[in-house]
């Protein structure tokens, strides 16, 4: 603790911070509701359940601090799923599952701000939603948190740091925050508010060139992203550029919907399961996208955003540009327990359209081109700098 306050002095005074964010993980593609199971049994053998047993008794007997049994029992249905040695299955308390479904649904009860904690500890909003309390109540992208309704969160982690903050016993929320170029710390007293998470920007360029951002495939992307492509349409949009970077994936219904309004008859993305059971998504071509297309991708564009890519590049309606992307060709399900907690399982294959799986490979951009170094290092960049754009505006303008 003394040495971060030492540290927040220093930034008070003007001294740059240089934050490392850590990454959160993807959000793939996943399969959502399978609903509640009401199945009983056990995973484990009678020898294990002995084991087990003993294990209590001897921390029951030696172990020095109170045990909390709860988080025991959840710390082993977590190791259950950790033992599948699967990256993407794991185990949700109910608290966690309850937020997981937030994100999922596209909307929340709070105050409208994305953070994210660097590897000293500290916690930075680095997007505000528009429109949305934090940004009416004045909260910039940079700002790092210092409290939360008067207690420190110097010693917490992010997601405990957001437990505080949605805190549905309260009706509003009073953040403490540093700022660079302030002497002191500003306070904000905040009222929480229904929040529909902005997944989806746009913009139009020179040339007539409509571009169009997705951040998640959640369940409010479809309806966000229809509107701003009808938007770029009215106003006269000729080319588009689709940026799926850094977007790590998400609704599987949620992707098809965007693909269906752009694709030509025929299928989108098939799965198969562990049996060999195959289901199909497919597209009644009933508006197959006329115009020059680039598809932006990077190696954190996973799961929906490249079945996204995917289908883009095998029907050949437009040009896949930038770095190849993450390869995460299995498909997710989530099912909810009986106490509210929950699983996530690995339970297929997907491939695109031609049957390809890109699991561990990626998707290979027909124009390869890397971020400049330089703008690794920024904070934030223009359009005009941003070169992995300015080649796609040169593909889409070039394709016409």
């Amino acid at each position: 603790m003394g040495e971060k306050k030492k540290f927040l002095a220093g930034f008070l005074t003007g001294v740059a911070l240089m934050a490392v964010v850590v990454m959160i993980g993807y959000v793939g593609v996943t399969e959502w509701g399978w609903g509640q199971d009401s199945k009983e049994g056990t995973l484990v053998s009678s020898e294990h359940l002995e084991k087990l047993e003993y294990i209590e008794s001897l921390v029951d007997k030696y172990y020095l601090n109170e045990a909390d049994t709860e988080k025991m029992a959840e710390g082993m249905y977590a190791g259950a799923l950790e033992g599948l040695e699967d990256p993407y299955s794991r185990y949700y308390t109910k608290e966690e599952y309850e937020s997981i479904s937030e994100e999922t649904e596209g909307h929340y009860k709070g105050i409208g701000v994305v953070m994210q904690q660097d590897e000293q500890g500290f916690v930075h909003f680095v997007r505000i939603y528009e429109g949305a309390p934090g940004d009416k109540a004045g909260l910039k992208a940079g700002d790092i948190l210092y409290k939360v309704d008067g207690e420190s969160i110097l010693e917490d982690e992010l997601a405990q740091v957001a437990k505080k903050i949605r805190n549905p016993e309260t009706k509003t929320v009073k953040l403490t925050i540093m700022r660079e170029g302030e002497s002191d710390y500003l306070d904000f007293e905040i009222k929480k508010e229904d929040v529909q998470i902005p997944v989806v920007s746009y913009e139009m360029l020179e040339n007539h060139v409509g571009y169009l951002a997705i951040y998640e495939f959640t369940s409010v992307t479809f309806e966000q992203y229809q509107k701003a492509f009808e938007d770029l349409q009215e106003q006269g949009m000729e080319r588009l550029i689709v940026d799926l970077r850094d977007n790590p994936g998400g609704l599987l219904d949620s992707v098809c919907s965007i693909l269906e309004t752009i694709l030509p008859k025929g299928t989108i993305v098939y799965t198969e399961d562990k049996y060999g059971n195959r289901q199909e998504r497919s597209s009644k071509g009933e508006s197959p996208l006329d115009i020059p297309l680039a598809v932006l991708v990077n190696g954190n564009s996973a799961s929906a955003s490249e079945i996204f890519s995917g289908a883009v590049q095998d029907y050949g309606i437009g040009t896949i540009v930038g770095t190849t992307t993450y390869g995460k060709g299995v498909v997710q399900t989530v099912r909810k327990l009986n106490d509210g907690s929950a699983v996530k399982l690995t339970i297929s294959n997907y491939y695109t359209p031609s049957g390809n799986n890109i699991n561990g490979k990626g998707i290979t951009p027909e124009v390869e081109v890397e971020l400049d170094e330089a703008l690794k290092k920024q904070n934030s960049i223009t359009k005009e700098e941003d070169n992995q754009l300015q080649k796609a505006i040169e593909v889409v303008c070039d394709d016409k």
